[in-house]
């Protein structure tokens, strides 16, 4: 059997209660170790490049050996049987993980870890997101998962708890996407799906090398488009997504290696916004507001990446990953004319331009202080963005009534510049053959500038500047049990400072403008205890965790498109994880996953109406209880099928816990037929979702003024595909 890396969970610990002095010794202790932060340097039995987790990785990407929780999901698994549009097709069986459709393109998925990232309007926020080593998350934490492309996908890292502290701002965890590595033969790929409610996808690979990578001036190629489009379930939902990606490898000579990576994308998608309970329950799938005011947005993105790596010798290596990309943004809100009159208002209509650049620059030493083996290894992050964001009226009057959707007089513009600049270091230390002592340090700084533009009566000049600066320290003390058995201990503390986007209203109504600058960054100390043991071709593990937030972000008002964030004190999530991966059979396969989450307030929390949040209440958008459950049969030619079952409990939708979405559990099957002859292979497949069609909402708008909260997911649904493949 080749060597293959396995995630899952393992033993069930039970729920910790930890003091701070404890967790502040702990801390301590760990921060003044020496540091570096330690990325995967070993190639996985495909062939994939070095991961760029921060990461323990003596011997390369371990799952069983890495003192983190931390899972891993092939890019073969994101494919199988599968439209290929959204990572949250096949990403389930990740423990901590909350990854919700919203049925709705124009907003992206919600994606959280262990409940950071829950409350974002649109996009991903608390979550580092890297595509190919390139930051899909912004210097001031907002990012996207629009630009990655599971067609040419190598495979998804998933991080969580304390590790996730070296990468920084915004860092609940981290989600790491590798692009596939091309290699010998040249391969040609072509597929097509549809499905139900007018979906489409086509796309098209090649890859390959022209050498094994060993020798110099050795290539290696992938290169990938997709254009996909759908009607969508809901009202005013319609997409039309193109995608392209590639990744260009060489070999410069002995000891150093050059990689090109490109990738660029274009949605225009209809929005069709979220619903009351009285509208869900009446129609899940109309769009009231998306009909009368034609609220959609358009993207286009294009970025280029470059990383260098050479060994300068056996212990020592240096990796500079440069980047720069263009994001170009425009959206139609559903906001009345009335809220618009206000002078100081800015408007129904956001186009933003926005340039991001950084360099991240690291070096690794494997050496020995006397008859320990350390690793070590040092780098400074450094990245900027700079945003031109207007402001327009969301209709122009005609006839002296106003016709919405159409870009009006302007009311709001402003040049917002952000830079992070992070040094950082690790080191790992093999105390002895069962001890191993891992710690971390990064020195975060967050800086953001706005120069306002646009000046009149009654809205007057808010430029405004703010910055912010945490000290990160990590550390992790595991013990190898036995050869299939490890135990560990890790503490870090992280931060998160407000994204430009909940840096940018001060009031719902308009009534005091500028920024919201007075917003504090959140700070959270984490505590976990895990295991993890293999068993067979499979591993199981558990880790129990508790997280306590000062000055949590939260949401204060949302209506009309836009929320105003404020602070809400302290919070305290506490959890257990569990997961088992497990192949048997040669060709059978079983995923379990089981995530407990309580996540509440600590303290009683006040808005600017003086509504209070009791103490105890839970924080909102965050599922309690998440369970998740797969069988599948994948030989490598002939049938082929798959099931699973995802159960999700109640989420609550608001701060006072007095409206939620009901818990549910819907089941997929999917099957085909695998042909393979001579250098062609053909995938032929089907699936079911929602086997038993229930009627769900699939995600909620956390604290959204109007009570329009939900957002459902669609009833039973089919597709199918065909994927095709030529090697030369």
């Amino acid at each position: 059997m080749p060597d293959k890396l396995f995630w899952g969970a393992n033993q069930t610990y039970r729920i910790i209660s930890v003091n701070n002095k404890i967790l502040s010794l702990f801390l301590t202790f760990f921060s003044l170790a020496p540091a570096a932060v330690s990325h995967a340097q070993a190639h996985s039995a495909s062939g994939q490049e070095p991961s760029l987790m921060v990461i323990k990785q003596r011997d390369g990407l371990s799952e069983l050996d890495t003192p983190a929780a931390v899972s891993v999901v092939d890019g073969d698994e994101l494919r199988r049987a599968s439209a290929q549009v959204n990572l949250s097709e096949n990403l389930g069986s990740v423990p901590g993980l909350q990854i919700q459709d919203r049925q709705n393109y124009a907003q992206d998925l919600q994606l959280s870890v262990r409940g950071f990232g829950s409350r974002a309007m649109y996009g991903v926020r608390g979550v580092r997101l890297y595509v190919d080593g390139i930051p899909a998350t912004m210097p001031d934490g907002q990012g996207q998962t629009s630009n990655i492309d599971i067609n040419s996908l190598g495979r998804v890292e998933v991080l969580r708890g304390p590790y996730s502290a070296l990468y920084g701002n915004a860092s609940g965890g981290v989600v790491n996407i590798d692009t596939l590595s091309g290699s010998q033969p040249t391969t040609l790929e072509a597929g097509t799906y549809f499905g139900s409610y007018g979906s489409w996808r086509n796309s098209i690979k090649a890859s390959g090398a022209t050498g094994d990578g060993s020798q110099a001036g050795d290539v290696n190629y992938t290169l990938s488009g997709s254009r996909f489009t759908t009607h969508g379930y809901r009202d005013h939902s319609g997409t039309q997504k193109s995608l392209g990606n590639g990744k260009l490898g060489v070999r410069l000579d002995d000891v150093s290696t050059l990689t090109l990576m490109f990738n660029s994308v274009s949605v225009d998608a209809n929005d069709p916004g979220g619903l009351t309970a009285e509208e869900y329950r009446a129609n899940p799938r109309q769009s009231p507001r998306g009909d009368a005011f034609n609220t959609r947005k358009s993207l286009d993105q294009t970025q280029l990446g470059l990383r260098y790596q050479r060994e300068f010798s056996d212990s020592d290596r240096l990796t500079l990953t440069t980047w720069h990309g263009e994001r170009h943004t425009t959206q139609y809100q559903s906001i009345p004319q009335g809220p618009q009159l206000n002078p100081a208002y800015p408007g129904g209509v956001i186009v933003l331009e926005r340039k991001y650049q950084g360099i991240d620059t690291r070096w690794q030493h494997d050496g020995q202080l006397g008859a320990v083996p350390v690793t070590l290894i040092g780098g400074v992050d450094y990245e900027t963005m700079t945003e031109r964001r207007q402001g327009f009226q969301n209709y122009n009057l005609v006839g002296g009534v106003p016709a919405f959707g159409e870009k009006g007089a302007q009311r709001r513009n402003e040049k917002n510049t952000m830079w992070n600049l992070d040094p950082y270091v690790q080191t790992s230390w093999r105390l002895t053959p069962q001890w191993t002592l891992d710690a971390g340090l990064r020195y975060s700084t967050v800086s953001f500038d706005s120069t306002d533009y646009y000046i009149t009566t009654g809205n007057g000049d808010d430029s405004g500047s703010a910055r912010y600066h945490k000290l990160l320290p990590m550390g992790s003390l595991s013990y190898a049990v036995s050869d299939a058995w490890n135990v560990y201990l890790s503490a870090g503390r992280g931060f998160e400072t407000p994204t430009i986007n909940e840096l940018s209203y001060r009031s719902i109504n308009g009534s005091v403008t500028g920024l919201n600058l007075g917003l504090k960054p959140a700070t959270s100390d984490t505590i976990e205890l895990g295991s993890k043991t293999r068993i067979g071709y499979g591993l199981l593990t558990a880790a129990v965790f508790q997280t306590d937030t000062d000055n949590e972000l939260v949401v204060d008002q949302s209506q009309f498109g836009r929320s105003v964030y404020k602070n809400a004190g302290e919070t305290r999530r506490r959890g257990l994880e569990l997961g088992f991966d497990q192949q048997f059979a040669t060709d059978w396969r079983v995923k379990l996953a089981w995530t407990l989450l309580d996540a509440t307030y600590r303290n009683e929390t006040c808005n600017a109406k003086n509504v209070c949040t009791p103490a105890g209440n839970r924080l909102p958008g965050i599922a309690r209880n998440m369970g998740y459950a797969s069988l599948q049969y994948a030989p490598e030619s002939g049938w082929h099928a798959g099931a699973d079952i995802r159960y999700m409990s109640n989420i609550q939708a608001n701060d006072a816990n007095d409206a939620q979405a009901p818990s549910y559990a819907v089941a997929s099957l999917n099957g085909g037929y695998r042909f393979n002859w001579q250098h062609w292979s053909l995938d032929l497949f089907s699936r079911v979702d929602n086997l038993f069609d229930r009627q769900y909402i699939g995600s909620v708008i956390v604290n959204e003024g109007n009570k329009r909260y939900y957002e459902p997911a669609p009833g039973r649904n089919w597709g199918g595909g065909a994927n095709i493949s030529y090697q030369f």
